[in-house]
């Protein structure tokens, strides 16, 4: 395949280029990872064990995971030890890591992993994407981590480093391009092993070197490839794009919300509800959202509870 036109067009992206296990990038950046990678847990553990961390890990980071991941994992040590929990007890497991449908989803996973699967996590890729939560980033993600195959793993730290070192931006665009999709294809090995390893260690530069503010250009093992800093590192200084404010917004108010009623034994009154969050009107959305989402049970009198 030829690589793309325009800014992503590069040299180095063709036959014998980038996505050869031979090539200079690709060796490059598995030598590194080599000695520089983190013994993050996950990395020596079952495909259950990738595929929750893999769920707890969007858009929350390692740190924050690391400890919840280790109690899930000692309690649920598979899918069908999931899937026989209630929600409520999932649900308060999941404790503080965000954005609570992840582990409603999870659980849902577990259950069909269970009755459709005989407790294995599935490998084909059409098998992935059919569980609740499981999208292309994620499918490809189990595949290569759990399983040593070829998949394409585009994360954001990913993305960060292909469009810096092949298109020479600063910076991905907010949503994943068909200019992408093709130079990530051409970027990538081929053969299974050097694919999984790649698709770990791509990701791992991207976290530690290739971040998004302060980018480590001095130690980064891709440096003499690197199309943006061959190009003078346009755009470095241009602020990232920033993100919602959490104080005060209504996802936070859904977070004290959901805090009361996880941190209860039972049903909440509407007194504590009340309580949880100031601002009326937004605590209706709230409750009226996890209500919506399957998270909580309205009950008579306005009291509120975990569902399940």
């Amino acid at each position: 395949m030829a690589p793309p036109a325009g800014p992503w067009h590069d040299p180095g992206v063709a036959e014998g280029g980038p996505g050869h296990a031979d090539s200079p990038i690709v060796g490059a950046v598995v030598d590194w990872f080599e000695q520089a990678r983190r013994p993050l847990p996950w990395r020596s553990t079952t495909p259950w064990g990738v595929l929750v961390s893999e769920f707890m890990l969007q858009q929350t980071p390692v740190d924050r995971v690391l400890p919840v991941w280790s109690a899930w994992l000692e309690r649920w040590p598979t899918a069908t030890d999931l899937a026989a929990a209630g929600q409520a007890d999932v649900l308060r497991a999941w404790g503080r890591l965000g954005y609570p449908r992840r582990a409603r989803r999870l659980h849902e996973c577990a259950a069909i992993i269970r009755d459709r699967h005989g407790g294995d996590v599935p490998e084909d890729p059409e098998d992935l994407r059919a569980l609740p939560g499981v999208g292309e980033y994620t499918a490809a993600a189990v595949r290569a981590f759990a399983f040593g195959r070829h998949a394409i793993v585009l994360d954001t730290n990913v993305r960060r480093v292909l469009v810096r070192a092949l298109a020479g931006s600063a910076q991905p665009s907010a949503h994943l391009t068909r200019a992408e999709r093709d130079a990530a294809q051409q970027a990538w090995p081929t053969d299974d092993a050097t694919s999984a390893t790649w698709s770990a260690a791509v990701m791992e530069l991207g976290a530690l070197v290739c971040r998004s503010r302060g980018p480590a250009c001095g130690t980064c093992p891709v440096s003499s490839h690197c199309a943006w800093l061959a190009a003078g590192r346009p755009g470095a200084a241009v602020p990232a794009r920033r993100q919602a404010r959490y104080e005060g917004s209504d996802r936070q108010a859904r977070g004290r919300v959901l805090a009361v009623l996880r941190d209860a034994p039972g049903p909440v009154a509407a007194a504590a509800v009340r309580a949880a969050w100031p601002v009326d009107a937004q605590r209706e959305r709230a409750l009226a959202g996890l209500v919506d989402d399957g998270l909580i049970t309205r009950l008579p009198r306005g009291r509120y509870a975990l569902r399940g």
